[in-house]
């Protein structure tokens, strides 16, 4: 790709979207965008429409000349056929208009949940993705829309996927506000003793990752790869680390990891008669999450990528601090 091609980003008014977004046009790219809502990036082309719109992605696809992939319903609960239509149906429609339409490359942007099986992940690569064993509505349909992606990687379209996992950093209302919010409520427990080695990746890296990929599409097109920061800690330190940095109280009370599970069944099944305004506080999956390892083998992903990280865990809490200041 040369500098001022066409980019389309969809699901770009998200948290890592913009953060996609800016760092495409700071390589040079014209970014369009495609999403509900605009994308609150100045320059961006801004395309309003959904997914589940199959007219509405070929006009936004339409003259792009490579495709980043963000759009996705992201939630721990929810009717199966929103995931379904969006996570799935979305994505198809989505590899059928950029073909349709002659992309050069795309980028398909998928979760480390795809292949998480509920047991401890150290220092796993990227495993293929799993619907029939994928943990909740989220992940069986990310998983099922991943493998539609690499079945459409060709000559003439390198498709390359990526997984960033657990992605934080300023701005974030899903990982850090839920965190605050619930540390602040007195809410926030650490499950068994909080030592599950878990990865995380900063912001300002995943989107980096992401616009490797597009770049290096041609290279390493056909597969999938799990990016963090390579720098597993505690869940007990991520909580505090984030609490610090938000100014409150990080977690002082735990409960056994069983309990934790067997009360997120029991919420699952709440929610799904009288569901929340927000997330609910407890799942079996959240549980699994918060009290086993996860953790990747990054060597893989930088080498092929030819990318690293530019934002250690320990600066992304200064910045974090920073922006709570």
């Amino acid at each position: 790709m040369s500098a001022r091609d066409t980019v389309l980003v969809t699901g770009a008014s998200g948290f890592l979207g913009r953060a996609v977004v800016r760092d495409l046009q700071d390589a040079g790219y014209a970014v369009r965008t495609f999403q509900r809502r605009p994308s609150g990036v100045a320059g961006a082309e801004d395309v309003l429409g959904s997914v589940t719109d199959a007219g509405a992605v070929r006009g936004a696809v339409d003259g792009a000349d490579a495709v980043v992939h963000l759009a996705a319903k992201v939630s721990l609960t929810g009717d199966p056929a929103d995931f379904e239509r969006i996570n799935v149906a979305g994505t198809a429609d989505l590899l059928d208009a950029a073909r349709a339409a002659g992309a050069s490359r795309f980028v398909h942007v998928s979760s480390p949940s795809v292949a998480h099986a509920g047991t401890s992940i150290v220092g796993d690569d990227a495993e293929p993705a799993d619907p029939a064993h994928a943990r909740g509505e989220y992940a069986r349909t990310k998983a099922l829309g991943e493998r539609l992606a690499l079945a459409a990687d060709s000559g003439a379209m390198p498709l390359v996927v990526v997984r960033p996992h657990l992605v934080w950093g300023p701005g974030d209302t899903q990982l850090v506000e839920r965190v605050v919010e619930r540390a602040r409520a007195g809410r926030l427990p650490l499950l068994g003793a909080g030592q599950a080695l878990i990865d995380t990746t900063y912001v300002d890296n995943a989107a980096s990752a992401i616009v490797a990929a597009l770049e290096r599409a041609p290279e390493v097109h056909g597969n999938a790869y799990v990016v963090t920061n390579g720098e597993p800690r505690a869940v007990a330190e991520l909580l505090t680390g984030i609490c610090e940095a938000a100014g409150v109280r990080p977690p002082a009370w735990s409960v056994p990891p069983a309990v934790a599970r067997a009360a997120g069944g029991l919420v699952e099944r709440v929610w799904a008669v009288r569901p929340g305004a927000d997330e609910p506080p407890m799942t079996r999956f959240l549980a699994e999450q918060l009290s086993t390892a996860h953790w990747f083998d990054q060597r893989r992903t930088r080498a092929d990528l030819r990318w690293t990280p530019s934002v250690t865990l320990d600066e992304g809490f200064a910045r974090l601090a920073a922006s709570y200041r």
